[in-house]
């Protein structure tokens, strides 16, 4: 058993492992969104523009959350890629919605990992940053899903690579 840094409790090395490699994948969905919406808003106007902004925000947030939490669990955060690949071409206001879903989608996947591998505190923030990606995915596609985070396990969208929130560089 070893001790979680600031938890509290005496897990074993394979639970405090796992939490770590889903804070780490949070991670760096986190990083890719943010890659991600610094594309997109410049083809977006009005309030959708401020949409993406506060995105931008919420998730650069959560990125620097996450950064301290890989380290409290005593792991080296992983760091931000130049570039990320996009599953497809941002070209007009239509598409720049579309990837901001599918942004948000890959986060809600990550992060619904990182619920079911967390424990007390760091599962609450986990499950509140799957439901904060979810509700935005539901906003910027105009629909919901039934269970948000899931749609990662099947396969992926015609049309799309898996980029963005899995690090695939340029």
């Amino acid at each position: 058993m070893t001790q979680v840094a600031g938890k509290g409790k005496a897990r074993s090395g394979d639970d405090a492992d796992g939490t770590l490699r889903a804070a780490q994948a949070a991670l760096a969905a986190e990083h890719a969104s943010v890659y991600g919406y610094g594309t997109l808003g410049g083809r977006l106007e009005g309030s959708r523009r401020r949409d993406a902004t506060a995105a931008s925000d919420a998730h650069r947030a959560r990125r620097d959350a996450l950064v301290r939490t890989v380290r409290d669990l005593g792991g080296t955060p992983v760091a931000a890629r130049a570039a990320y690949a996009l599953p497809f071409a941002v070209r007009d206001p239509a598409s720049a919605m579309r990837l901001a879903a599918v942004l948000e989608d890959r986060v809600a996947g990550v992060y619904s990992d990182l619920v079911r591998a967390a424990r007390g505190p760091l599962r609450q923030d986990a499950a509140g940053a799957l439901r904060e990606a979810a509700v935005r995915a539901a906003r910027w596609r105009g629909t919901g899903v039934a269970f948000p985070g899931l749609t990662e396990k099947a396969a992926p969208p015609d049309n799309t690579a898996e980029a963005g929130a899995t690090g695939v560089t340029h």
